[in-house]
């Protein structure tokens, strides 16, 4: 395939990535706008209504690193085309559900299962179809996640006022099988370059020979997976009970997706612009300082109230987390190389899917116990701190799987 050819259709590898997760992970955070009316129709708690989020993202930890090795193995087309119909059989059930815990199933389990199936082989293969601008590539595939805030949540919203969470739901559930299962056969592979880039690419596999094994046991592994566990951590709850919070303090309903939609929104413009500074200056930095504006918006959410604060809270909230997503898959691929990508990076995306889990199932425990979100927000505030100080650990260079055995024998 022609150098130009081949950017040309790296971008719609991209642009295919970008709408497998905005759908995915949109469907899965859309049940921030099921919370309060799927409360108040069917009597369940909101501990009990989150949980099923908690168990989304505990199912995607689970599936994310079997999902990376068999895009590494199989391809990646089979693996996002499987989630894509996975997706909609999980959403359909799930608006069946007659009780909590077939819910909890039919959205916790399958859909997570599903949206896990996305994320990191879509990460993988987008790195590897666009060399020179990776890490907005990258950006550009999470941004999907940005959109689904101002796509999927108000037409969630829309569909349950003017119908019920059922209908909702399950319209839903058929438009992701209308969107991802034909937009799946457009993933390709990668082709290999000739001349002096293949070159380069063989250099630079000579300096990264890794398997995944060898890379799974590095202490620099271990420092991506922790610094993205407690970024998400950090942002899950805030981001997941960010409507209720906002009804909490006197919002109207529907205002109050306005909140989350814009919070992604920024996120969206966050992916872009922390992406084409990765670029220029490294990933290491900017996902260091992206995190800490993380943990400080976190920590204002205690003093805001009024519609006005949470809208200028929502847009640098939203640049922060949403701009430091993307810059994980950049480090594991600078870092540990192409080849095994799917397997590492799943592995990272495994831990953050565990931290994401923990968010809405605390906010929901907190708000049910202390009738607030003021300690939600105070211990996320601690995790992200923390998230900052692992990141500060992880190495600004690569090196050799000799090198880090000669310097840890």
């Amino acid at each position: 395939m022609a150098p130009s050819s081949r950017m040309n259709y790296g971008w719609v590898v991209v642009a295919v990535g970008a709408l497998m997760t905005c759908v995915g992970f949109g469907t899965m955070m859309s049940l921030a706008v099921f919370l309060q009316p799927m409360s108040e129709t069917m009597g369940w708690s909101h501990a009990g209504i989150s949980g099923a989020a908690t168990l989304d993202f505990l199912a995607m930890a689970l599936a994310a690193f079997f999902w990376g090795t068999m895009s590494d193995r199989f391809g990646t087309r089979i693996v996002v085309l499987s989630g894509a119909i996975l997706l909609a059989i999980g959403l359909i059930a799930a608006s069946r559900a007659q009780t909590l815990w077939q819910f909890q199933l039919c959205f916790g389990v399958l859909v997570g299962i599903a949206a896990g199936s996305f994320y990191a082989p879509m990460m993988a293969i987008a790195s590897a179809w666009i060399e020179k601008q990776r890490s907005l590539a990258v950006a550009l595939v999470s941004a999907g996640m940005g959109v689904a805030p101002v796509t999927i949540a108000p037409t969630a919203s829309w569909l349950i006022t003017t119908y019920d969470w059922r209908t909702a739901m399950l319209v839903i559930g058929i438009g992701a099988a209308v969107l991802l299962i034909p937009a799946s056969l457009l993933v390709r592979p990668a082709p290999q370059e000739s001349g002096g880039t293949a070159a380069t690419n063989t250099a630079e596999a000579g300096q990264t020979e890794w398997t995944a094994a060898q890379a799974l046991r590095t202490p620099q592994f271990v420092t991506l997976a922790l610094a993205h566990f407690a970024c998400c951590a950090a942002h899950s709850g805030p981001i997941f009970h960010m409507v209720s919070y906002a009804m909490v303090c006197g919002i109207a309903p529907l205002t109050a997706v306005t909140v989350y939609s814009l919070a992604g929104l920024s996120g969206l413009g966050g992916r872009l612009l922390l992406g084409t500074l990765a670029d220029r200056i490294g990933a290491k930095p900017v996902l260091v300082g992206g995190l800490l504006v993380q943990a400080l918006s976190i920590a204002t959410y205690l003093a805001v109230a009024r519609l006005g604060e949470f809208y200028a809270l929502s847009v640098v909230f939203g640049i922060a987390y949403g701009g430091v997503m993307p810059l994980y898959a950049v480090l594991v691929r600078e870092f540990f190389g192409a080849r095994i990508m799917g397997t590492v990076f799943g592995a990272v995306s495994a831990f953050a899917s565990l931290g994401m889990a923990l968010g809405p199932w605390a906010g929901g425990y907190v708000f049910d116990t202390f009738h607030g979100y003021a300690w939600l927000h105070a211990g996320s505030f601690a995790i992200g701190l923390a998230a900052v100080a692992v990141a500060l650990s992880f190495p600004s260079t690569r090196r050799r799987p000799l090198d880090l055995g000669r310097a840890t024998a």
